[in-house]
């Protein structure tokens, strides 16, 4: 009978802890969706480079980078469009402190994990120096991948317009990937790495 009880209160301090632990919501600041560099010479200007300096990038930077890649610029659209207005397309933000998940809707990251995943996509050396990568997921097989094209080609644009480096990657290990986002490996589309330059 007693241990019982002790199981019971045991199992009861477990799910009380548990429901003390709250996910991890951050706010991001609002875009800035003014100024920057004239749209012809940021499409000159992009480029894709493989060398990063080991400086964070500052939470106004990175709203403006999900927003470039997945935001609502107006109506409830996104910045890109979709196949059949799917809109299906998930961008997952890699960091020192752990992996997030964009909301465009409230412009918020959720964390998925408090794990630095930035060394599973480190397959090339030069991505342990860089601050931060995205990872592109979607369901659908035929149209997520030209999705994820519109939201990288976006975000490279505003790399140019914004001094920053970044390089799309495909050479990862999608599992190991996959399993810490707790996703199936074949949500996982690609990456794109990004930071300041040297």
């Amino acid at each position: 009978m007693f241990k019982k009880l002790l199981s019971l209160m045991a199992f009861m301090l477990c799910f009380a802890v548990n429901a003390q632990a709250e996910t991890i919501v951050k706010k991001l600041p609002e875009p800035n969706l003014n100024g920057r560099k004239p749209l012809m010479e940021v499409m000159k200007n992009r480029h894709s480079a493989r060398e990063f300096a080991k400086k964070p990038v500052d939470e106004q930077t990175l709203s403006e980078i999900l927003w470039s890649a997945w935001g609502i610029s107006h109506d409830g659209k996104h910045t890109i469009p979709t196949s059949m207005n799917k809109q299906n397309l998930k961008v997952y933000v890699l960091q020192e402190d752990g992996a997030w998940l964009y909301n465009p809707q409230d412009n918020t990251l959720l964390q998925i994990t408090t794990e630095d995943l930035r060394p599973l996509m480190a397959q090339q050396d030069y991505v342990l120096d860089a601050p931060l990568t995205l990872v592109y997921t979607g369901t659908d097989a035929k149209n997520s991948p030209l999705h994820a094209g519109s939201a990288y080609q976006n975000v490279g644009l505003y790399a140019a317009s914004a001094g920053l480096n970044n390089v799309v990657r495909g050479y990862f290990d999608k599992k190991a990937i996959a399993k810490a986002l707790n996703l199936d490996e074949d949500e996982i589309i690609i990456s794109q790495t990004i930071g300041w330059a040297k």
